[in-house]
């Protein structure tokens, strides 16, 4: 949660789902990563501004295997304030 501000969210429409401040995050990443053990692995990255990247990822796990772009927004701290998050 450290990498996250408290009122971060993820948006993620291939859950149906947006998660919103820590709680939510955790929720995320218990049901969605940690219950279907995920492994990402980076693919590429694309600077979309200087505040705002775009990563594709692969994921693997008990669901099977997608490819997935998580378009990254961060705080001028450095944190992340935004994940919007979909499937290819």
């Amino acid at each position: 949660m450290s990498l996250f501000t408290p009122d971060a969210i993820i948006d993620d429409p291939s859950t149906g789902h947006r998660f919103d401040g820590h709680a939510g995050i955790r929720e995320y990443i218990d049901r969605y990563f940690a219950g279907y053990h995920t492994v990402t692995r980076f693919l590429s990255i694309e600077n979309l501004s200087e505040a705002r990247a775009r990563v594709r990822v692969d994921f693997t796990g008990d669901f099977g295997h997608e490819v997935g772009r998580l378009d990254i927004a961060i705080h001028a701290d450095g944190l992340i304030t935004r994940i919007d998050a979909d499937l290819e």
